[in-house]
C-alpha cells in the first residue's frame, strides 16, 4: 500500500511540475504543443498532434485536427494569445513568466494565458488572482506589454 501512495505521489509531483511551459520551447514549439484554435472552441485546451502543425515566425504550432490548422492558417492573428504566450497576471507586474497551457481564459475573443504551479511560496494560480481584478490588471498588463516586450525572457523567473 505504501508502495501505492508513493508511485502515486511521484507521478502527481511529475504532473505539476510539468505544467508550466515556456510560450515557445527550445524547439521553437508555441504553447507546449497545444492546440491554439481549441481554447476558443472548448472548456479545456487540446494537445496538438505533429501531423498538423503551422509555423508563424519562427514558431510552430500543432493542431488537433486539420480543420483547426486550416482555421488558424486562414486568421492566425485570431488565436495567437495575448502577450506573446507568457502570463498576463506576471506581464501587469512588469515580467515575463512561463504559463501552464491549461490554466487560461478567452475574453473578448483573446486567449489569455497564465501561471498556474509550485513557487518558493507555495503553489500560484495566477488566473485566481486574475479573475479578482481583472479590468485593472488588464489595464495595467496592456500598458505594461510595450515595455515587458522588450525584456529578455529568463525561464527562471517566478512569482
Amino acid at each position: 500500500m505504501k508502495k501505492i501512495f508513493l508511485i502515486a505521489f511521484i507521478l502527481l509531483n511529475s504532473i505539476l511540475s510539468y505544467s508550466q511551459v515556456d510560450p515557445v520551447d527550445k524547439n521553437g514549439v508555441g504553447i507546449g504543443g497545444f492546440d491554439l484554435v481549441s481554447y476558443f472552441q472548448s472548456d479545456k485546451p487540446v494537445k496538438g498532434d505533429v501531423k498538423f502543425k503551422s509555423q508563424l515566425n519562427s514558431v510552430t504550432y500543432y493542431f488537433s485536427t486539420k480543420d483547426n490548422q486550416y482555421l488558424f492558417d486562414a486568421n492566425p492573428q485570431k488565436y495567437l494569445p495575448q502577450y506573446d504566450g507568457y502570463c498576463a497576471l506576471a506581464v501587469s507586474y512588469g515580467k515575463k513568466i512561463s504559463i501552464d497551457p491549461a490554466t487560461f481564459k478567452v475574453m473578448d475573443n483573446k486567449l489569455y494565458l497564465f501561471f498556474h504551479g509550485k513557487t518558493s511560496r507555495g503553489t500560484i494560480n495566477s488566473l485566481d488572482t486574475w479573475n479578482r481584478n481583472e479590468l485593472k490588471l488588464l489595464k495595467k498588463a496592456e500598458s505594461q506589454w510595450p515595455d515587458v516586450k522588450k525584456k529578455k525572457y529568463e525561464p527562471k523567473d517566478s512569482f
